[in-house]
């Protein structure tokens, strides 16, 4: 039977502050999710600790140098992992300190395809959008009554959408990016001036079954990478790589070299293809999306021959695929044990890309996640290097490192731990960028508290 917020403020030790109209946890607790069976020793395709799942959901920290806050979301639960709660809270970097975070409202799933997302405004208004997977529940998004606040929200939209990846443009307003299920998984964008008024939902792609997209801005631009899942074989065997983009908030879609292309795209072959994995006979898992120096994308992804986990689709390998101006060139990362060893890219200022993410075995092998490590490459891409390793000894996997938006030093990768093969209590994360680690307090008797550092 779920549970009702009124109930939860008793089950999971809520607290609200004087005046706030949405109730707070106890203390920083994420879902435990897992995905088709697989009858074997792995247990399940994927699962653990997934509070910050999934690759498709876009951004799930920004930070806010008004403040000096990074605000964040996650997929939250009760003690006993029996709802999805639609988490909000912030890091204050001049305090070191959280607050309990604030449950938005109760999913009524334990499903982590349902997780939030978030964004912020030209005034700092805190925005969330609560994700559904596929059309068997509403999708809601919420905004903050006052800016930079975490206390208070008003519900502005319900609709239905999947993967939610909403850019606010300063200026221009929302470009949201997001799938519909039609009954595959296409791609759709909608735009919106003030977040409550929204244009009707355009196509983007529907080739074969659809396809898992990343989206990310650069300036006033954004960029959609996508794979496919062919026709009569579908998510399973998604495969392909390609790249779009747009400056001109959807109005058009051009190819990174500059082609306008007609939307939606249906075919296979098309102008946006980066390459064809397919006829490699590789599936391709799609971690990220950045730019370089010169504004050039920067794709992160995983290739592997086949969907289930175990040594026999090896070797799974973390690759780039970077425009360089005058073609894409292709280079590999590193090895990873599972298909859905999602991390995150990072190009500095100085040139230094970073890769922050679980590609190193953890104590549930082949299960998704691991230990984290960092890589950096100083000559765009070509070679890599392993240069620490953030997390050991670990009890449970660590999973899905996200890049927060504006990524502030202080707080520069974010992910969430559990066991890969059975469910488990789920702790959430964050690194700073020279790889010191801090837990998020599990159980909070203040209202507010420092991150545990982890050796």
């Amino acid at each position: 039977m779920r549970l009702s917020i009124a109930l939860l403020v008793i089950v999971i030790s809520v607290q609200s502050a004087p005046g706030a109209a949405f109730p707070k946890a106890g203390g920083y607790r994420g879902i435990w999710y897992f995905n088709q069976p697989t009858n074997d020793e792995y247990v399940y395709k994927y699962s653990g600790g997934l509070g910050t799942y999934c690759a498709n959901h876009i951004p799930m920290a920004v930070y806010a140098p008004a403040v000096n806050k990074t605000f964040f979301v996650y997929g939250g639960t009760t003690p006993g992992n029996d709802t999805l709660l639609e988490m909000v809270s912030y890091y204050d970097h001049a305090t070191g300190k959280v607050p309990r975070p604030t449950i938005l409202m109760d999913k009524k799933t334990t499903d982590a395809h349902d997780n939030p997302v978030i964004a912020l405004d030209d005034a700092g208004h805190v925005w969330v959008f609560a994700s559904s997977h596929g059309t068997s529940r509403p999708s809601y998004i919420f905004k903050s009554k006052k800016p930079y606040d975490v206390d208070d929200f008003d519900m502005v939209f319900q609709t239905n959408f999947s993967y939610p990846q909403p850019w606010y443009i300063p200026g221009r307003g929302f470009l949201f990016m997001h799938t519909r299920y039609s009954p595959g998984r296409a791609c759709y964008w909608m735009t919106s001036t003030d977040g409550t008024a929204w244009s009707e939902g355009r196509c983007l792609a529907y080739i074969a079954q659809g396809h898992y997209q990343n989206t990310w801005p650069c300036g006033g631009r954004v960029g959609s990478t996508f794979n496919y899942h062919p026709e009569k074989l579908g998510l399973n065997y998604r495969t392909n790589l390609y790249y779009v983009q747009t400056d001109d908030m959807g109005a058009t879609w051009k190819t990174v070299s500059g082609e306008t292309i007609q939307t939606p795209l249906k075919d296979v072959k098309n102008p946006a293809l980066v390459h064809d994995y397919e006829a490699e006979g590789l599936k391709v898992y799609i971690n990220d999306l950045n730019y370089d120096k010169d504004g050039n994308p920067v794709i992160f992804y995983v290739t592997t021959k086949g969907w289930n986990p175990g040594p026999e689709n090896g070797p799974r390998e973390w690759r780039v695929a970077h425009w360089t101006g005058a073609g894409w060139e292709f280079h590999r990362i590193t090895d990873c044990d599972n298909n859905y060893d999602m991390g995150s890219i990072y190009v500095e200022p100085d040139g230094v890309w970073r890769v922050i993410g679980p590609a190193i075995p953890g104590p549930q092998p082949y299960n998704p996640g691991g230990e984290i490590g960092v890589w950096i490459s100083k000559d765009e891409g070509k070679t890599w290097e392993m240069t620490r390793q953030l997390t050991r000894d670990s009890e449970f996997n660590h999973t899905y490192v996200r890049r927060p938006l504006n990524a502030n030093p202080g707080f520069y990768a974010y992910w969430a731990d559990g066991h890969g093969r059975k469910p488990s209590p789920s702790r959430l994360y964050f690194a700073d960028k020279d790889g010191n680690v801090n837990r998020l307090p599990y159980n909070m008797p203040t209202d507010l508290a420092e991150p545990e550092h982890v050796p």
